[in-house]
């Protein structure tokens, strides 16, 4: 017998962005959350969302894997986290090469960018390279 897949854990709320960004316990991650929030917010267009109860959300976009099990996850968003900044890019980076190396010192992962200092980093390019990825995906469905 086949059991129920779990429901994700990570779906957006009501949950207030300000309060989320407010709580940040260091104050120079606490700003610099605040202020790649407003960068996301201008290159997408998008208001941000709380999605579950540590990640900033900008529009959305459904998956739907071979295997059946689909669901929804924001076309870009961060989550400012212990050691840097995460900034989740749906599509991964192989098409934003270009921009990531323009950004600066950042590290990635597979859809994952992390900023130490934003300060440190080419905001133009960063915001370039949001902006590009979140118009990619928003509100369309990717299938695997």
């Amino acid at each position: 017998m086949l059991g129920r897949m779990a429901d994700p854990k990570t779906v957006p709320t009501d949950a207030s962005v300000a309060a989320f960004l407010a709580a940040v316990p260091d104050e120079r991650r606490r700003a610099d959350a605040v202020a790649l929030c407003e960068l996301m917010e201008a290159a997408t267009g998008a208001a941000p969302r709380m999605w579950g109860e540590a990640i900033v959300g900008f529009g959305q976009y459904r998956y739907r894997y071979a295997t059946g099990r689909e669901g929804v996850w924001p076309a870009v968003g961060f989550s400012p986290r212990k050691t840097a900044l995460t900034v989740y890019v749906a599509e991964g980076f192989e098409a934003h090469a270009d921009a990531v190396a323009r950004i600066g010192p950042v590290t990635t992962g597979r859809a994952c960018l992390y900023v130490k200092r934003l300060a440190a980093v080419d905001a133009d390019a960063l915001a370039g390279l949001v902006g590009d990825a979140f118009r990619q995906v928003d509100g369309k469905l990717i299938t695997s």
